[in-house]
């Protein structure tokens, strides 16, 4: 029998992630008033918390919660997500990193007496996500498997821990810091299909750019340099991610550069017509899944965003057919460089 399955626990979900994980709260000292929730873009596990009696829920998801209920709020990876609350639940994060620096965050602001229950298929475990919550937390353990699901529950979190989010890097070719939540793609490196399309911009003309956007911006490093490279010019950093956008925030900071950043999903808000130089390094992986077509939403973006004649320069892994789509969706496309990774376009907006 699992933990999950104790008598006197009676709770159900279509989704054997939230009931695996809610079952185990129920179990481990029931629902407090107050609960912090991670990963939960439909709002199922705030649903289901505020139905057992929660007063208040505090969601934090990456990407954007679809919809909240009523009672439910938002919140960034941040001291008032975690504050005070005895209880955090969620699905684990996609990636180690992610893991990371939310157990940190639980461990440092929430009440000593947290449990963080997070649940997960039983496939996508890994034992180095015990190790990830285990720099926070003294206990880490798994539940029985329940429904092909597992939760991990970390309890006792380490006092006088030292912040290490968001990690500092330097990329001195650029002569720019970087910094980067544990969600945000590559990290505080310097990612190869950025610097392709650096590299490739060398001797390119790109004009005179009144506004440029760094569509997709990651840690921010393209907006950096473009606000560098165009000092006159408003820039703007754009994702629907907040680990990308905050970081994008901190390395802006951290170089004394002016950036506009925009939580915004493939830059909704940004007025058709007015941009006069995108630039994209485009994610063809949703999470776990590989999804090649995802681009083609931020290429429709570009194409609406865009003035006539602006251009728009995106780096691909050469096996896409991105350049194809480009011209359909955007406008006449030229290859500024490939190797057999990655390929550099410049497209010119019809």
């Amino acid at each position: 029998m699992s933990e999950a399955d104790e008598p006197g626990v009676d709770f159900t979900a279509d989704d054997p992630v939230v009931e695996v994980v809610v079952r185990e709260a129920l179990a481990t000292g029931g629902v407090p008033e107050v609960v912090a929730v991670a990963d939960d873009p439909e709002g199922l596990f705030a649903a289901a918390l505020l139905e057992l009696g929660a007063r208040e829920v505090r969601v934090f998801d990456d990407d954007g919660s679809e919809a909240l209920p009523a009672g439910a709020s938002a919140f960034g990876l941040e001291r008032g997500w975690a504050a005070d609350v005895e209880l955090v639940v969620g699905r684990l994060p996609k990636t180690l990193a992610a893991l990371d620096e939310l157990g940190e965050v639980a461990a440092q602001f929430a009440d000593p007496a947290v449990r963080v229950i997070l649940g997960a298929r039983q496939q996508h475990l890994v034992h180095s996500m015990n190790d990830a919550l285990g720099q926070s937390f003294g206990s880490v353990r798994g539940s029985r498997g329940h429904r092909k699901s597992r939760a991990l529950v970390a309890t006792e979190p380490r006092a006088g821990l030292t912040p290490r989010y968001p990690l500092v890097g330097r990329i001195p070719e650029l002569d720019l810091e970087v910094r980067a939540h544990g969600g945000a793609f590559a990290g505080a490196a310097y990612d190869l299909g950025t610097r392709a399309l650096i590299d490739a911009l060398d001797g390119v003309d790109l004009g005179d750019p009144a506004v440029v956007v760094d569509l997709g911006c990651g840690t921010g490093v393209l907006a950096c340099a473009s606000a560098r490279e165009f000092p006159e010019a408003r820039v703007i950093a754009t994702d629907r991610a907040w680990s990308a956008v905050a970081s994008a925030a901190a390395t802006a900071a951290a170089n004394g550069l002016e950036v506009e950043i925009l939580r915004a999903d493939a830059g909704a808000g940004i007025a058709d017509g007015t941009v006069d130089l995108i630039l994209c390094n485009p994610p063809f992986h949703d999470g776990r899944d590989v999804d090649p077509g995802m681009a083609n939403r931020l290429f429709a973006a570009a194409a609406r965003m865009l003035r006539p004649g602006g251009m728009i320069v995106t780096v691909f892994n050469s096996h896409l057919k991105h350049r194809q789509h480009l011209e359909r969706i955007v406008g006449h496309t030229r290859q500024l460089d490939r190797t057999a990774k990655f390929t550099v376009t410049l497209t010119t907006r019809r």
